[in-house]
């Protein structure tokens, strides 16, 4: 069975602006955007980077040392320099709170 745990409040988030949690130790940005909310892991794969302190758009994030962006669905980079993927974690909404599976999606 899938465990979730409350990452933060959903009035606490705002359209396109990542937010930063930390989950039994794993570092996780969280993210409104396009009327969804997804987690993904905030560590960039190419450079150990916080991934939330980057801008959203098109439903990426992007990492901003280098640029690379990483599909918030997926955890895919779409360019360069990144060539590998971030996790992605499960997201459900009970009221106000988002809740987060460690368990990676991708």
């Amino acid at each position: 069975m899938t465990s979730f745990l409350r990452a933060c409040g959903l009035s606490e988030l705002e359209e396109d602006t990542p937010k930063r949690v930390e989950l039994d130790g794993t570092p996780v940005s969280v993210v409104m955007t396009e009327g969804e909310v997804f987690a993904i892991n905030d560590i960039c794969s190419h450079a150990n980077v916080s991934l939330s302190e980057g801008e959203v758009e098109d439903c990426q994030i992007e990492c901003w040392l280098h640029g690379s962006a990483f599909d918030l669905r997926t955890g895919k980079p779409s360019g360069l320099p990144a060539t590998r993927p971030v996790p992605v974690y499960p997201v459900k909404i009970e009221g106000d709170d988002v809740l987060v599976s460690l368990t990676q999606e991708s």
